[in-house]
């Protein structure tokens, strides 16, 4: 409907059968040459003004182009009926020009009165039976149609709305069942190591502790080095065990659900049960949208196991701060502190180290942040400790 080319067409095709149906009854006289004149004048308008309103609802346009094109319909009837094919333009391009379907209702019928005063001055007062007619049947028509393909453009502009809303649902639905195979996934392989290595270290640290206390009953210098090979072989142990537990809780799903604050004071109790390391949480944010949520609690579960796998600290802080157009995670702790500030901006440029929290951990963190459009910073906390701070663009819950 909007192809400016058929609309090309169309115009030069009514000017030339209006031109044509002239021509086919000689001898010529003015009402011939006049209809002649209102059909170039109508192919002039169409290129110089109309056919740039193709694809336009301005209300002010369609009051001209309706008056224009009554004008020229009128007056071509005027001079000879056969003009009045200049409404098979003129009825569609008022229909795909109008802001509105009452809009294009009174500019038909504003058509259809010129038509029917074209008739009254061609043929005087005994034409008004011919003009009603005509002019009604082609107003009826247009009505019709014009009606008709609106509602049809109206049901497909729906179900392109529904469609989008459909797809937008899928993808939601996707993300949410990838999300829970991810969990699940976690969830298995801290169920794993808890069961197997943890507990296979549990026993090495006991049997341990046994044997050096059946050696504190030998004397000898050969029973000294096996008791100290004993206790290395349990602090080895006993310190696999720490990054085993430390492992399975950092796998541990923390879900999402009741929004993000919630999740996070769930995270700070687990992590304080677990390490005895006091977590407070202060945020106030809601409406976010849930995969933005995700990320940013998978941002402080990260946080937290780097707490407890370099940091020895009593105390961590969990804050979140939103503004108009973004969210910043922070997490901040007591402990030693790495051993220099390092920074490091999620802008693909580099991805430098993090002092002695550097690991996959902090990178896999860094990759997080950057899928949702984030920036991601790590180093020394102003009264020491380190200080983790993640950025990502605001997005509302859809």
């Amino acid at each position: 409907m909007l192809n400016r080319r058929w609309w090309d067409l169309g115009a030069l095709a009514v000017g030339a059968v209006t031109v044509l149906f002239g021509l086919a009854e000689p001898p010529y006289g003015p009402d011939d040459g006049g209809a002649w004149a209102v059909s170039a004048v109508f192919v002039l308008v169409y290129f110089v003004y109309l056919r740039g309103r193709i694809g336009g609802e301005d209300a002010a346009h369609h009051v001209v182009i309706t008056a224009v094109l009554a004008v020229l319909v009128g007056t071509g009837v005027a001079f000879d009926p056969s003009a009045s094919i200049l409404q098979a333009f003129a009825y569609p391009f008022i229909w795909i020009t109008a802001p509105s379907t009452r809009r294009a209702i009174i500019a038909n019928v504003v058509i259809a009165l010129a038509l029917l005063g074209g008739y009254l001055v061609h043929f005087g007062p005994g034409g008004w039976l011919a003009g009603i007619t005509v002019a009604a049947l082609s107003l009826g028509f247009s009505l019709a149609l014009g009606l008709w393909i609106t509602h049809i453009a109206a049901v497909g502009e729906e179900r392109a709305r529904l469609f989008d809303e459909l797809q937008a649902a899928q993808g939601q639905l996707a993300a949410m069942h990838r999300d829970a195979g991810v969990n699940e996934e976690r969830g298995r392989l801290a169920r794993e190591i808890h069961d197997t290595i943890a507990q296979s270290l549990t026993g090495l640290v006991m049997v341990a502790q046994r044997t050096e206390n059946r050696l504190a009953a030998v004397e000898g210098p050969a029973a000294a080095a096996a008791r100290g090979d004993v206790e290395l072989i349990e602090q080895m142990a006993r310190e696999a065990l720490t990054e085993a537990r430390g492992l399975v809780a950092s796998l541990a799903p923390v879900s999402a659900d009741g929004g993000l604050v919630a999740a996070l004071g769930r995270l700070g109790e687990a992590f304080e049960r677990e390490t005895g390391v006091r977590v407070g949480i202060a945020a106030d944010v809601s409406g976010l949208d849930r995969e933005l949520e995700v990320v940013l609690l998978r941002c402080a579960q990260e946080g937290l196991a780097n707490v407890r796998k370099h940091a020895q600290a009593n105390r961590a802080e969990i804050g979140v701060t939103a503004s108009a157009d973004r969210v910043e995670l922070t997490v901040r702790d007591d402990g030693v502190g790495p051993g220099n500030l390092v920074g490091d901006r999620v802008d693909g440029t580099h991805a430098g180290g993090f002092g002695v929290a550097g690991g996959f951990g902090l990178a896999g963190l860094r990759d997080r942040a950057a899928l949702v459009g984030g920036a991601f910073e790590f180093g020394a906390a102003a009264g020491g400790g380190a200080l983790l701070r993640v950025t990502v663009p605001r997005k509302e819950q859809g």
